[in-house]
């Protein structure tokens, strides 16, 4: 069942980038900075990018269901919204002190493509 919860997951964070994306180019673009709209733009487009590795993650994980795998899962969604989360937040609100979040989610990331390559070795 853990795989239809990462593509379920997957799928929710997919709708929210397209929406968030459409929200940027057509509300957005006339009341924040040329910068703070490039640093929304950056977490939509890392959001998407996630989004099709949770969905590989939920599809791999019924032919590979181990731990690493399952972690992958994990951090990939909180990279989503460490990383994603921190980036909206800061382009709405300018507060710089958020960008302090930013490289965890960039590091769950990280570690979650390291837990999906090393899963993919081992399947219980």
């Amino acid at each position: 069942m853990m795989h239809l919860t990462y593509l379920r997951t997957a799928a929710i964070f997919g709708f929210v980038s397209v929406a968030l994306g459409a929200f940027a180019a057509h509300g957005l673009r006339d009341i924040i900075s040329e910068r703070a709209m490039i640093t929304f733009e950056t977490g939509v487009r890392y959001q998407f990018y996630h989004v099709f590795a949770l969905l590989a993650t939920g599809i791999i994980f019924r032919d590979f269901s181990n731990d690493r795998i399952l972690w992958a899962g994990r951090l990939f969604i909180l990279g989503i919204i460490l990383f994603s989360g921190s980036l909206y937040a800061l382009a709405l609100t300018g507060y710089a002190f958020l960008g302090i979040i930013t490289p965890f989610g960039g590091l769950s990331f990280i570690a979650g493509w390291l837990m999906f390559t090393i899963g993919l070795r081992k399947s219980s």
